[in-house]
């Protein structure tokens, strides 16, 4: 499993830079790592409802007769009602949301690690090398990582049986 200081060497390696040891080093590569990796990484969880990071929640209502968003929510999915400032405003008294949260980088699978490291290259490649072409081509290998990780992500779990469906019933 991989940690936040894993992926931001990895990062740093694709750019020909030396890795991290910590996050509070007095580097460059280490400031960068500091200031730039969770807002890469939640920006990245949220653009696709990856399967490793939907979850399901079961909402009550609170006092105020709305339901508060989880704090490791990045992004809802589905959701009953309307959505405004942080909670949700539905007419029952307990909702259910599918949403995508922030997932910790040890609990992430392989095919998000790569696309991670290679984001977090691209994003470091300008301040750290000023490096245009380099920039470039790693923008070419995330965006093929991304659609690969899509993929990948996509058909991770077998497929389900349609169950009363017209169409199928019909024949049957």
């Amino acid at each position: 499993m991989f940690t936040k200081i894993d992926l931001c060497s990895m990062a740093l390696l694709k750019l020909g830079e030396k890795p991290i040891q910590s996050l509070v080093e007095d580097s460059a590569g280490a400031q960068l790592a500091r200031t730039l990796f969770d807002p890469i990484t939640d920006a990245l969880l949220a653009s696709y409802p990856w399967r490793f990071a939907t979850r399901t929640y079961e909402l009550t209502k609170t006092d105020d007769d709305d339901f508060v968003i989880p704090s490791d929510v990045l992004r809802i999915l589905q959701c009953p009602g309307k959505i405004e400032s942080g909670r949700i405003i539905a007419e029952p008294d307990k909702i259910q949301i599918v949403a995508l949260v922030r997932v910790s980088p040890e609990s992430y699978p392989s095919y998000f690690v790569s696309l991670v490291a290679t984001k977090l290259a691209m994003d470091f490649c300008v301040p750290m090398t000023a490096n245009h072409n380099v920039f470039r081509m790693l923008v070419a290998l995330y965006e093929t990582e991304y659609a690969s990780a899509k993929f990948i992500d996509s058909t991770t779990t077998t497929a389900t049986n349609i169950e009363n469906f017209s169409l199928v019933n019909a024949r049957f």
